[in-house]
């Protein structure tokens, strides 16, 4: 779980992975006047967004988050866009904040974290930014019903949220907006509950299956939030995606996935006519949240392989009209770093306490 200001990172002639080093804010480079001049609001096109045009906005992207509340808000905070006082507040302006997807799974206050990042878009906007998710194979994982990354103490999240969903009358907007906060309260006071029931209580686990399947089921209201977020997402010339775009995917065309990828998790493609799943985004080894192939650490590669794997990547963003691209889905345990010429940027550093517990870095 990394940030970067990717508006300033320079694209150096090196084929060899280098490590992120700490890099100015300023986003002069790309603005489009004197200092002073007021920047162009952001356009975005696409539902879900698929393009955004940006011009002279600091971007910032930050990786997977996987359950770990406390670590994300300590790299939001490092990004410079969250407050340090507890308050969850927007201090990041005009910015525009990209987070890579695995929010889900191997931690316990996965719901929290959604809540937070829909708060800080709503923010966000209201000051000329804004907030872009975008899909990981963990989130696809969840609205197909597997469960095996899920921790118990998210299940219980699920439970509590159900609850607490209901109380809000099924005003879904302001409840996942008032979450972040009103979670804590709910876990201080089930505390003492929670204690009592013991690990292997059944039915306490059982409840919280059946509630994060209610959720997350296709056309489950979390399922519906999540379709709300691209698989891939084009900020002025950088592609966003989790795993690794390819020229197929290019091909197939990114909008087209990130409708498919929508409609299914919203519960909207007729069984009768389509896949259940759109494969090529969230299935198999060479699709858009699982591919792996830019990530590979380049010294365990052959020189042939990483040529060939840059002319893919090459062909890719020329194909896509991007100079460069950014992921998360593999952790990097030097910490995030670029490869092939920095045409890629490797982010996910396992920061969530249920990955590799590592420290933030914020570039």
């Amino acid at each position: 779980m990394v940030s970067l200001c990717l508006n300033s990172l320079p694209l150096p002639p090196s084929s060899h992975p280098k490590r992120l080093t700490e890099t100015s804010l300023s986003s002069s480079s790309f603005s489009n006047g004197s200092v002073g001049t007021a920047l162009k609001p952001i356009v975005v096109s696409g539902n879900p967004p698929t393009f955004v045009s940006a011009p002279g906005h600091r971007i910032v992207a930050v990786g997977d988050l996987h359950g770990d509340l406390d670590q994300a808000r300590s790299a939001l905070e490092m990004a410079g866009v969250l407050s340090s006082d507890g308050e969850d507040l927007w201090t990041g302006g005009d910015a525009v904040l990209v987070q890579l997807g695995d929010v889900l799974d191997r931690g316990d206050d996965e719901i929290a974290i959604l809540s937070l990042l829909r708060s800080l878009d709503i923010q966000a906007k209201a000051n000329g930014g804004a907030v872009f998710q975008v899909n990981g194979n963990h989130e696809t994982m969840n609205v197909e019903g597997d469960f095996r990354y899920v921790e118990s103490g998210a299940f219980d999240e699920c439970a509590d949220f159900l609850e607490y969903l209901n109380d809000y009358q099924y005003d879904w907007e302001g409840a996942l907006a008032g979450w972040c906060s009103m979670s804590r309260r709910w876990t201080d006071e089930q505390k003492m509950s929670r204690n009592n029931w013991g690990p292997w209580n059944l039915v306490k686990r059982q409840k919280g299956v059946i509630s994060r399947s209610v959720l997350f089921r296709p056309g489950g209201p979390l399922a519906c939030e999540l379709a709300r977020h691209a698989v891939v997402l084009k900020v002025n010339d950088w592609i966003f995606c989790h795993g690794g775009l390819l020229p197929h995917h290019v091909s197939y065309g990114i909008e087209r996935m990130n409708m498919e990828v929508s409609k299914w998790m919203r519960g909207l493609i007729d069984k009768d006519s389509s896949p259940h799943m759109p494969f090529i985004a969230t299935k198999g080894y060479d699709s858009v949240v699982w591919n792996r192939l830019y990530s590979r650490d380049i010294s365990d590669l052959e020189a042939c392989r990483i040529n060939q794997i840059n002319a893919i990547l090459e062909e890719t963003l020329q194909a896509v009209g991007a100079k460069a691209m950014v992921v998360g889905h593999t952790p990097q345990y030097l910490g995030a770093n670029c490869a092939y010429n920095c045409s890629i940027w490797r982010i996910d550093v396992g920061m969530s306490s249920g990955v590799l517990n590592s420290r933030p870095e914020v570039n």
